[in-house]
């Protein structure tokens, strides 16, 4: 058995409305065990069984059991939990900052990743930082920016929709807990 998380992309907002009881549902009726969902923003922890090991297929299953069931194009980042604790103690920013939010951004997809640390060259460091991680990236925003800053800008730009998304770290501290 390997335990993974399936981090769902965009529900519970723009009109995509899945409860977390349906989630659950939905991940045990494909066979899973150990199903758990983490707030209402798409966390899923569950663990595969036997033979289950290739993660794209998985991702793939996932997705198309999602779209099916709801109705809408479904987008997920799988990790595994493993991985997840280590992305989370690499953490490079002080999480505790006063007024600041950390966020992981995770994503599918190597390149979206490459591409959206190169658009944070020239960040205000005294608005936002951004910085490369193991697949992933850390960032950190003042609260006082948050989503109008450039960064939340560029990573909400159509193009990165289908393979990227962000977590804040207290989230991410609940999944692995």
């Amino acid at each position: 058995m390997t335990a993974y998380v399936a981090l769902l992309r965009g529900i519970n907002v723009n009109g995509i409305t899945i409860t977390m009881s349906s989630l659950r549902d939905l991940f045990r009726g494909l066979g899973f065990a150990g199903v758990q969902t983490v707030l209402a923003s798409g966390n899923v922890l569950f663990e595969t069984g036997p033979g289950e090991s290739d993660a794209s297929a998985l991702k793939a299953r996932i997705e198309a059991a999602l779209s099916e069931a709801y109705d809408y194009e479904a987008w997920i980042v799988l990790q595994g939990v493993e991985t997840l604790g280590r992305i989370v103690d690499a953490y490079p920013f002080d999480p505790n900052r006063e007024g600041w939010h950390p966020y992981v951004v995770f994503s599918s997809d190597p390149s979206a990743l490459t591409e959206l640390l190169a658009g944070a060259d020239g960040l205000d460091p005294g608005d936002e930082r951004v910085t490369a991680g193991d697949g992933v990236l850390y960032w950190e925003v003042r609260r006082a920016v948050g989503v109008k800053s450039p960064f939340s800008k560029l990573s909400g730009k159509t193009r990165y929709r289908s393979s990227t998304t962000t977590r804040n770290l207290r989230t991410l501290h609940k999944l692995i807990a």
